[in-house]
């Protein structure tokens, strides 16, 4: 039967003559209401009357009636299409960010154990440089342009461009510190990130909603990076070094925590299904960043 077609409530046609007349054929008013006398069972097989408490009726919630009347079927569908929906976009999310990361490992591997590249990095910064040019403005182009990055095949080619030039500046500064030091970084950062992606699926804790607190944290980090450059142009103090790593490295955890309740979806705020690329980016982002600060701690602490 169409949702158009189907019968009124049975309240509405108890007081629809309208409907009375288009069914039956005549006109009446309507019955007057049932009510139960003394000691009779009610509609709802409850009983009723003198010294009986009132039955309870179980009833749907308001937004299950408003969204879809009288269609509990095409709920339960929608609710869980949308329930698949998401599922997918979170397997293909970390499925891109997998790749990303492996691609990352594979570069920050080759210029820390081949020695001949790693002295090649080392002896040729111009082209860290131009890496983290095409680092900033490939960023730009995937945040700002959200038609540019929902269309394929241009968005899977923006990404790869985005992480072969931070790859490349990830290994570059790999480069410079002692091989124990990276392998250290790499296993904190993989326990701090499973960890992170574990309390952010499970608490209760809504992140998205502390957007503005984090671009506070975020230029704040800028700020003390900035005086932190400067005190160590002049001076090499290590435990300013250490300390602000540490802070950098707390900040982009908060991040990761509020990137991947985007992805859930289940919170305040969520990604749409369609920005895939956005959400590897962000999430690929972060655990990168907080690779580069555990790996400055650790190159602090054995100056």
């Amino acid at each position: 039967m169409h949702k158009a077609d189907a019968p009124p409530a049975y309240e509405d046609a108890l007081h629809s003559p309208r409907y009375a007349q288009q069914q039956y054929g005549y006109l009446e008013p309507p019955p007057p209401p049932y009510t139960p006398g003394p000691g009779y069972w009610d509609q709802a097989g409850a009983r009723t009357g003198p010294g009986y408490p009132p039955a309870i009726i179980p009833t749907l919630s308001a937004e299950v009636l408003t969204s879809y009347p009288g269609d509990m079927d095409a709920f339960v569908g929608a609710q869980w299409r949308s329930t698949w929906i998401r599922h997918a976009f979170i397997r293909k999310v970390y499925l891109i960010l997998a790749a990303q990361l492996s691609v990352t490992i594979a570069i920050v591997g080759t210029f820390t154990f081949v020695d001949p590249v790693r002295l090649f990095v080392i002896n040729n910064p111009a082209i860290y440089w131009a890496s983290f040019g095409v680092y900033v403005v490939v960023y730009c182009i995937v945040i700002c342009f959200k038609e540019t990055r929902r269309r394929y095949p241009w968005n899977f080619l923006l990404l790869s461009i985005f992480t072969l030039a931070l790859s490349y500046m990830t290994g570059t500064i790999a480069s410079y510190y002692d091989t124990k030091a990276v392998f250290l970084a790499i296993g904190i950062t993989a326990v701090v990130c499973v960890a992170v992606t574990i309390f952010s699926f499970q608490t209760k804790v809504d992140f998205t909603s502390c957007g503005g607190l984090l671009c506070i944290l975020s230029v704040s980090l800028l700020i003390v990076g900035i005086v932190t450059a400067v005190v160590l142009c002049f001076k090499y103090i290590p435990w300013v070094h250490m300390l602000y790593a540490a802070i950098g490295a707390i900040v982009y955890t908060l991040f990761l925590a509020y990137n991947t309740q985007l992805l859930i979806g289940n919170k305040e705020l969520a990604l749409s299904p369609e920005e895939y690329i956005y959400g590897a980016l962000c999430l690929y982002t972060d655990i990168v960043q907080i690779f580069l600060f555990i790996l400055q701690i650790g190159g602090a602490a054995t100056e």
